[in-house]
């Protein structure tokens, strides 16, 4: 019987091998365009910069095993300021 870290890696396991297989800057070019398009549409751009936080922390999700204490706290961070930053764009005063 799977575990269900087991079952997620083997699901990611197409995708990670696609973004493995391109130029390391591209998934950085991905991200970052996700974000700045997120940050200047005006009504619905949030949704592109909290599409660009899911993937972050589902590639947090994969590499948390073999992060160090550090590193898994820098990319948290990272994460739970990009969700600060969607929600207060969803929802604007």
């Amino acid at each position: 019987m799977s575990t269900l870290r087991e079952s997620f890696e083997r699901a990611s396991l197409p995708a990670i091998t696609r973004l493995s297989s391109l130029p390391r800057f591209v998934p950085f070019l991905l991200v970052l365009g996700l974000l700045v398009a997120g940050i200047f549409v005006p009504g619905w751009g949030w949704v592109l910069i909290a599409l660009a936080t899911l993937v972050l922390l589902w590639i947090l999700a994969l590499a948390w095993p073999r992060l160090t204490m550090p590193e898994r706290l820098m990319r948290v961070a990272v994460c739970v300021m990009l969700g600060a930053v969607t929600v207060t764009q969803a929802f604007p005063r």
